[in-house]
């Protein structure tokens, strides 16, 4: 009997499943690229500040001899107000993520921090400069908790700690890129504001977003279900514990690095004196350089070795290089760069590690918000540890190494936390 022409009776099943699959995974490509973008540009943005900071300072305070004991407590001023303002941003976009969805606050989210970024270059007291950073940073805050609850709602469990890790080292990707910026276009007293006006790029970004990359399905599936009341839930007693943990683990790392390691190309300007354009920007590239590595294998760290002991491994080493760099060295040079490189690796594995645990921490309804504040929130106590360290290079007599020893005794806190949150390997994010 002859075979009908028309193919096996599976043909009707296997053709869907086979599109749809191949949909999926179109639009997962698009998501992470979308995210990854967005992410390394907010560091693109964040490195526009150690790299510039120093020379604009002295532009702007020229009438106050721009010297260190001026320079440091306006450093710790902005980058304080920066700070706050992210706190703010990932608050505000992450409840419109959790309300409006993911792609449409992220577009929004990436068109704040470059058009505000951009506005700088208009600067004329360092007060504007201060007050045009905090605008910018509510978009770079939003930003990293709207793409890493796009991606890890977007891929599949078995995918999130590679994810997490490349999410991760997006930023340092940027950081590095702006950082090449400075190794070969001299950041000086008359051209850091094109600088500036070069952080208004990434706004083009938000047009391919809107356009091409898909919502999350479970966001949508979340919003069919119920409404949204996502600072309450997670202000909740079911939430509350893990929410605090959160705040607190984020405030441990970003203290450590906006409070000492952000200032590592201020201090490099400081041991060369000023001689050497190029080491604030070689000593930002390695530092860099080693933060894309750390970040990269900081969610494959967690995800092998589990959240808990990787978060204290972290801040076990984190302790120990800060402690080499800032007690012992004195001159800028290749073993200084090299343990630069080191410490910027280290600290920065953390922010491959917070893609992968704090969406696991929150419900999809709220998960947005649950990481926005929760990240954000370390960067106002983080503004803390900035506005001590300027106040510490002060004190010093505009000692960088000095106050930077004492910031980042901030991990030993750390070692003790981390064992009151739960282990979440090997879960499914809650939904």
């Amino acid at each position: 009997m002859p075979r009908p022409t028309g193919g096996s009776s599976n043909d009707g099943i296997c053709v869907p499943l086979m599109a749809r699959s191949n949909h999926n995974t179109r639009g997962q490509c698009l998501v992470l690229i979308a995210a990854f973008l967005g992410w390394m540009f907010d560091g693109l943005e964040m490195g526009i500040s150690p790299l510039v900071a120093r020379p604009a300072l002295q532009d702007l305070m020229h009438h106050a001899g721009g010297g260190d004991q001026f320079i440091g407590p306006w450093m710790g001023r902005i980058t304080a107000l920066f700070l706050v303002g992210a706190a703010g941003g990932g608050l505000i976009f992450g409840w419109l993520g959790d309300r409006i969805g993911r792609v449409r606050s992220m577009a929004l989210s990436i068109l704040t921090y470059s058009i505000f970024t951009g506005l700088c270059y208009f600067a004329r007291e360092p007060w504007h400069l201060g007050a045009l950073r905090f605008v910018a940073a509510f978009g770079m805050g939003g930003e990293w908790s709207l793409g890493v609850a796009l991606v890890m709602e977007s891929w599949p469990r078995g995918k999130r700690p590679l994810l997490a890790g490349v999410i991760g080292a997006a930023a340092n990707v940027g950081f590095v890129l702006i950082a090449v910026l400075g190794r070969y276009f001299k950041v000086t007293q008359t051209s850091w504001r094109w600088v500036m006006l070069a952080g208004a790029v990434p706004a083009l970004l938000t047009f391919f977003i809107q356009l091409f990359v898909p919502e999350s399905e479970r966001w949508k599936e979340s919003a069919r279900q119920r409404t949204a009341r996502p600072v309450k839930e997670i202000l909740s007693a079911g939430l509350l514990k893990n929410t605090l943990l959160a705040i607190a683990f984020a405030s441990i790392a970003l203290i450590g690095t906006w409070g000492s390691v952000q200032w590592l190309p201020l201090w490099a300007d400081q041991l060369t004196g000023g001689t050497m354009p190029h080491a604030k920007a070689n000593t930002q590239i390695l530092s860099g350089l080693g933060a894309v590595t750390g970040c990269l294998l900081g969610g494959v760290f967690g995800g092998g070795l589990g959240r808990r002991p990787a978060y204290f491994s972290l801040c076990l080493l984190s302790l120990l290089l800060c402690g080499l760099l800032f007690r012992f060295f004195d001159q800028y040079g290749a073993w200084f760069l090299l343990t630069v490189t080191l410490v910027g690796g280290v600290t920065s594995a953390f922010y491959g590690w917070f893609p992968l645990y704090l969406p696991e921490l929150f419900p999809t309804r709220v998960r947005a918000t649950g990481q926005g504040v929760s990240y954000n929130s370390g960067r106002i106590l983080a503004a803390l540890g900035a506005l001590t360290q300027g106040q510490l290079v002060s004190f010093y007599g505009g000692n960088y190494a000095q106050a930077g020893a004492v910031i980042t005794l901030i991990y030993l806190p750390g070692l003790i936390l981390i064992w009151f949150a739960p282990e979440t390997q090997g879960k499914p994010l809650p939904e």
